[in-house]
């Protein structure tokens, strides 16, 4: 199991390359659902200010 985790000497390299790999495919998953979330509550926030303005123009 030791000589699978040295990787015959090139460990440093291989799990560092893992390692980025990784976190680069996480932050592909985190950022379009951090933008989604973003995008959703700016056309909320538009959707409640057109209703507001439109009960205001019909009273």
């Amino acid at each position: 199991m030791n000589d699978f985790f040295q990787m015959g000497g090139y460990a440093f390299y291989i799990w560092t390359s893992y390692g980025l790999a990784f976190i680069v495919l996480l932050v592909n998953l985190i950022i379009p659902f951090n933008q989604e979330r973003a995008l959703l509550r700016t056309l909320a926030r538009k959707l409640r200010r057109q209703q507001r303005d439109n009960v205001d123009a019909n009273s």
